[in-house]
């Protein structure tokens, strides 16, 4: 998984309170009162994964695709519970459309990758000066696997894919996104339970850390107080924060602000249970707001319930963007990007950015399962930036804000009587 502009400005602030709580300074009472929510999380099954490689080899033969090549990250995660990051050196796994896996991984790292494999007991090992594409030729090979196609996972490295390509010519080499986006992109009823929990997490983190908020408090100090209060609510998270007419710049800016009465503040950020994400926007004012603070807040407040109420089973994903985007535009906020300067959701699962995007020109029709972001945004450069961000998940009957719709500006966290729901007609 990348890490992008935002990530890294969440990170930041993780990285503000990176040592264990019993070695910080003394915590801000509304987080030290924090008590972890994770208790009844529960991990993916072994016969979840199985369920899954299982729908995974449908969709190759649908596509025509006669194996998958994984390499670290999260779709390696989603198919077989392995955890590994990306390096220069090649570790994947080699998915057939049929029989076993084979896996291929750095020889000293052996001992270290079977403790992650539990799928499959092909391992083969390649030394420093040996090529692990001949390795993973090799497994095809012994599939019967010489020519066809081979889909390769969207993060694999080029040079991954390449060097494979290169030690098996005669396979034609495709993306896997039509199993691997496809599989993904729709979630379980135990996948939805983990994004909930997550949400409801972060929410709360973000209400104690407002709680913290003080004339003078750095963007730093709010940070790594919400990072704090993940840690204390029992998973690693942080936030972006903007403080001011910063918050017109929705992924941020690496200038010092401190908060002073009268500012906007914006807080953008997440953290994982069980390894599936959060991702909420909560924008309020420190102090008392003013009436064009409470006018654009009002307006992006109903682009979010229109985007919620366009969000259903049958409607293409650029029709929610549309739906938000008119509201923001017919109050004066318009054409186009001008001020509304990015789409208005993406997926969301095992990473805070995944397929698909509820964006202009994306006719991908929304099923149920489906879990998205709702969080359009209205930035006025030199003045403020207003975003309400909550993640929605797709239902048989229409959509649901997985934590409720803010109330208003001065009280972000109490949620609106209804708003968490949309039905269809």
């Amino acid at each position: 998984m990348s890490i992008d502009r935002r990530d890294f400005m969440k990170f930041s602030a993780l990285s503000a309170f990176a040592l264990p709580l019993g070695q910080q300074k003394e915590l801000p009472k509304p987080i030290a009162e924090l008590k972890p929510m994770t208790g009844g999380a529960k991990p993916i099954t072994r016969d979840e994964y199985l369920q899954r490689q299982e729908t995974a080899r449908r969709c190759m033969h649908e596509a025509g695709i006669d194996a998958v090549l994984l390499a670290g990250g999260s779709s390696l995660f989603y198919f077989t519970g392995a955890r590994w990051g990306t390096s220069e050196r090649m570790f994947a796994m080699i998915f057939p459309a049929k029989g076993e896996p084979g896996w291929v991984t750095p020889a000293f790292e052996k001992g270290r990758a079977l403790e992650q494999i539990k799928f499959g007991s092909d391992v083969r090992t390649w030394e420093e000066d040996e090529s692990p594409y001949q390795l993973a030729a090799s497994i095809l090979r012994d599939r019967g696997i010489v020519a066809g196609h081979l889909g390769v996972e969207e993060t694999v490295d080029f040079r991954f894919s390449d060097g494979v390509a290169k030690a098996a010519p005669a396979l034609k080499i495709t993306s896997a996104d039509p199993v691997t986006a496809r599989c993904r992109r729709v979630k379980s009823s135990h996948e939805i339970e983990l994004i909930r929990l997550a949400n409801q997490i972060t929410l709360r983190a973000f209400e104690a850390a407002v709680m913290t908020l003080r004339e003078g408090i750095t963007h730093y100090e709010l940070g790594a107080n919400i990072a704090a209060a993940h840690q204390k609510l029992g998973i690693q998270g942080g936030a972006l924060v903007l403080f001011g007419e910063h918050s017109a710049s929705p992924h941020g800016t690496v200038t010092p602000q401190k908060l002073r009465e009268g500012d906007i503040v914006l807080i953008d950020g997440g953290g994982s249970v069980e390894g599936y994400s959060s991702d909420i926007t909560r924008t309020t004012v420190f102090g008392k707001p003013s009436d064009r603070q409470l006018r654009v807040w009002e307006i992006e407040h109903r682009a979010q319930a229109a985007a919620l109420r366009a969000a259903r089973a049958g409607a293409a994903c650029e029709d929610v963007d549309a739906a938000a985007r008119k509201v923001i535009v017919d109050a004066g906020f318009g054409p186009g990007y001008k001020y509304f300067t990015h789409r208005v959701g993406h997926g969301i699962g095992l990473d805070g950015h995944e397929w698909t995007y509820l964006v202009r020109g994306n006719k991908t029709k929304l099923e149920p399962g489906m879990t998205f972001s709702n969080e359009p945004g209205i930035y006025i450069p030199g003045e403020f930036g207003v975003r309400l961000e909550d993640i929605m998940v797709i239902t048989e009957n229409g959509a649901e804000l997985m934590t409720g719709q803010a109330a208003s500006i001065t009280h972000p966290f109490i949620s609106m009587p209804g708003s968490e729901r949309a039905v269809s007609n």
